[in-house]
């Protein structure tokens, strides 16, 4: 081909940064090289682990507690026939959603603590190799 039939074309900085992350993803994991982002990376799954965990809890004990409170305080309790039934009912329902609620920290902290114990060989492992 001659030199002007040749077609050339530059990406710019941040399509060679991207080009750059795409590939790193198919390259074996112990062939490419660790970085800092990939210790901050882990950390924070570790983290947005356990926030998942005490989020579903509180936000489920809050709407069972909501529920149970809306039936009792309006004339929801009267639509399902014996009010006394819809108290039966409801009292424990909100109660568990109580509990649920209150439970969202110690379960946000034993999730954080399982989860550090799961991930922290791959941490000591990255941080070793960083640190060389």
């Amino acid at each position: 081909m001659s030199e002007k039939n040749r077609f050339e074309y530059n990406y710019s900085a941040s399509e060679q940064q991207e080009i750059k992350k795409l590939r790193e993803k198919y390259i074996a994991p112990d062939k490419r090289e660790v970085t800092i982002d990939d210790l901050r990376r882990l950390d924070e799954r570790v983290t947005e682990k356990a926030i998942l965990v005490s989020l579903i809890s509180g936000i489920v004990g809050a709407t069972l507690l909501g529920l149970a409170m809306s039936f009792i305080m309006s004339d929801l309790g009267r639509m399902f026939g014996n009010i006394i039934l819809c108290y039966i009912v409801c009292i424990p329902m909100g109660l568990v959603g109580i509990v649920m609620m209150i439970a969202a920290y110690p379960l946000y902290s034993k999730a954080l603590k399982r989860e550090r114990e799961r991930i922290a060989p791959e941490i000591i492992r990255i941080s070793d190799e960083l640190l060389k």
